[in-house]
């Protein structure tokens, strides 16, 4: 009885720390407001090409009082996920101008953590000055035509 009982408790601890990597993932709707969707133009000022999910900074207005501020994309398609569709690091660079189209606004633009923008944004279509959409979850050739 105790070889078996060890055996169910072996088990058991397996799979708890089977499902660990599980919880480290978070939804959209705790970190961005999904009625809160803006869309904006704006210069490219860095990107962070790196797992979990590709970076993007820019400048751009800020739609409620008209200034200059500094917006992080975040929470964007992972690199492999891109990189299996034809995208790299080079298919858009600091400086480019672009447009982001039904991005949605952080719960929290003022949390501490909040050091290298000004504003957080998740999800969105982004375009080139081009008209081309960039890091979409379908293939480059596809999003080129």
């Amino acid at each position: 009885m105790t070889r078996y009982s060890r055996s169910v408790w072996l088990l058991g601890f397996a799979l708890l720390l089977l499902a660990v990597p599980v919880f480290g993932h978070h939804g959209a709707a705790s970190v961005y407001d999904p009625n809160n969707k803006i869309t904006l133009k704006g210069t490219v000022t860095k990107l962070l090409w790196a797992n979990p999910h590709v970076e993007v900074y820019f400048d751009a207005l800020d739609p409620v009082n008209g200034k200059m501020v500094h917006w992080e994309l975040g929470d964007g398609q992972g690199v492999q996920h891109l990189y299996k569709n034809g995208w790299t690091r080079n298919d858009l660079t600091a400086g480019e101008t672009i447009t982001v189209t039904d991005a949605t606004r952080s719960w929290n633009d003022s949390a501490p953590d909040v050091k290298n923008f000004d504003f957080r944004l998740g999800g969105g279509v982004i375009t080139n000055a081009d008209g081309h959409r960039v890091f979409t979850s379908i293939s480059k050739d596809e999003a080129r035509s």
